[in-house]
């Protein structure tokens, strides 16, 4: 993948309430976001949602589905459908050395005739200690263009974190 990879907007948080990632058109067909070190300032559930010209849409049209794979615990499947938002990681906590990390694909965003869909791979420890590993992906069901994405924790805010958006080449 070396050189296919094209840096299109990053950010790192600082006490920050969401984070947006911006610059999706039409140059690539896919996109990745490397989330990284991503800590909350309460125990919280980690989403994301699409941006429409820069800003977070908040309607009730995500759907996702997800592996869930602990270390501590058995297996699960999460899904949810019709939220206001993607659920793409459970509580992600407060406690020493808890922090989530996301692989992110992004498809169709730039295309106003299809939905906007999303894979994702992460790890985090969860406030046991555990390591919890999630697989899965989603659909923003509403036919239109998007040019980014926005991550925020259900509650507090993102207290650290680095957000990088890729564009990968044709």
């Amino acid at each position: 993948m070396a050189g296919s990879l094209i840096l299109i907007d990053s950010d790192t948080a600082s006490t920050s309430a969401s984070i947006s990632l911006t610059g999706i058109s039409s140059t690539y067909d896919v996109y990745l976001c490397v989330l990284s070190g991503i800590t909350p300032t309460a125990d919280a559930n980690f989403n994301m949602r699409v941006t429409t010209s820069g800003t977070a849409d908040s309607d009730s049209q995500y759907d996702k589905a997800s592996e869930v794979f602990k270390v501590d615990s058995s297996f699960g499947t999460t899904s949810d459908e019709n939220e206001a938002q993607w659920r793409i990681n459970s509580t992600v906590g407060t406690d020493t050395n808890e922090e989530a990390n996301h692989t992110i694909y992004l498809f169709n965003f730039s295309n106003a005739s299809e939905y906007s869909m999303y894979t994702n791979e992460s790890v985090k420890l969860n406030s046991s200690g555990g390591v919890e590993g999630y697989q899965g992906g989603g659909a923003h069901t509403v036919a239109e263009a998007n040019d980014g994405v926005n991550f925020f924790f259900t509650s507090g805010t993102i207290e650290s974190g680095e957000f990088k958006l890729y564009g990968l080449r044709k």
